[in-house]
């Protein structure tokens, strides 16, 4: 009896712009054979910030709350990378106290974003009590930056020059039990995430990024160092007294699968708060007594010329490149967003893998779609 040969059809299948995996209002066009994924197209726009342009029409001291809607989800970081570029062309100088300020917001910023990370990736795979775990720790953060910031997404904290406003002993009290308390926490959340075997099954091996790959199509952060590469700007190019810190730069090591799979991306970024908690507990040793704020000029004018700064983001390179034409508001502003840059690795990155794996691997990329669509 002769059959006829099985044949089969490529289907376009649309994830987004509401799907809650997608992280945002990305949508993704994807093209499968089966359940085979073919190619993996990411379509951006539906939520276009038009920073780069408002910067141009703004005051340098103005666009600072801007930059906190970037990747709202590191607020303190966004800003801080700004200013650092404002400061470097207009040569000024940083008071110690506030430049330790600084860093101590932004590395609490970091594990509040990583914690977010933490929660919503295990929520992409089914699993709901991590992220109500996630939440309870960064609760704790969120209070600390509303007493001193008076927000709890967009804090406005970093300013040209400083910080807004200075801490006092019970804030910094609050930060010395959040740090006690957040080791702690962490042995639970490996415990319920880390050696789950579902989880397991679902991130080791799958969505893998080699170092070459992930240097060639411009990925940073926790995505890059996850794939073997120990490259983190607070080391290589220090800023903001960073260099005063001793800190590891946690890289994948294949423990469950291959290096650069996406339980890597998920492991370094739980490393990395072992590591941030260690910075923020040495800057407290460190904070001493003084101004939080050069005084400046309420219309600030930078020197003719131009200047590019990056800083390590909880997702990677920030950098601001700014052209000044001697005028109160620049000439040309551009942003290098480490989400957009980390997204162009997704396409490459789902071929060949199974239509469920794609969830895993845009929850592993960890982008926020704020700071996509510039």
């Amino acid at each position: 009896m002769q059959t006829d040969s099985l044949h089969t059809e490529e289907l376009l299948v649309n994830m987004g712009p509401q799907h809650p995996s997608t992280h945002g209002v990305l949508r993704l066009v994807v093209k499968t054979d089966g359940e085979s994924v073919q190619e993996t197209l990411p379509l951006i726009g539906f939520l276009h910030r038009s920073f780069e342009k408002i910067a141009e029409t703004l005051t340098y001291k103005q666009v600072v709350p801007y930059t906190d809607r970037l990747d709202y989800l590191s607020s303190m970081n966004n800003s801080l990378a700004y200013c650092l570029a404002i400061e470097k062309l207009a040569n000024l100088e940083v008071p110690e106290r506030a430049s330790i300020l600084r860093v101590i917001t932004a590395e609490l910023n970091r594990i509040a974003s990583h914690l977010l990370a933490f929660g919503s990736y295990a929520l992409d795979l089914g699993a709901y009590t991590p992220f109500l775990y996630s939440f309870r720790e960064r609760e704790l953060i969120l209070s600390i930056f509303e007493k001193i910031s008076g927000g709890r997404l967009l804090y406005h904290y970093n300013r040209i020059g400083g910080v807004a406003r200075d801490i006092n002993i019970d804030i910094i009290s609050e930060i010395g039990q959040f740090i006690d308390i957040m080791r702690k926490k962490l042995n639970e959340y490996n415990e319920l995430v880390t050696e789950n075997l579902i989880f397991i099954k679902r991130t080791a091996n799958i969505g893998l990024i080699s170092m070459s790959d992930a240097i060639n199509y411009g990925v940073t952060g926790p995505c890059l160092r996850a794939s073997g590469l120990k490259y983190d700007l607070r080391k290589v190019h220090p800023y903001s007294l960073y260099e005063k810190f001793n800190f590891d730069v946690p890289i994948g090591q294949g423990l469950k699968g291959q290096i650069g799979d996406c339980f890597d991306r998920y492991w370094v970024r739980l490393k990395e708060i072992e590591e941030s908690l260690k910075i923020v507990e040495q800057a407290l040793d460190l904070l001493r007594e003084g101004e939080i704020r050069t005084k400046i000029s309420a219309n600030l004018k930078l020197p003719a010329g131009e200047v590019y700064v990056p800083c390590e983001n909880p997702r990677g390179e920030l950098g601001f490149y700014i052209i000044s034409d001697g005028k109160p508001n620049a000439l040309r502003v551009k942003v290098r967003a480490p989400s957009f840059c980390n997204l162009s690795i997704l396409d490459p990155t789902c071929r060949n893998t199974l239509f469920a794996d794609v969830v895993s691997i845009v929850g592993s990329i960890d982008i926020v779609l704020g700071e996509v669509d510039r």
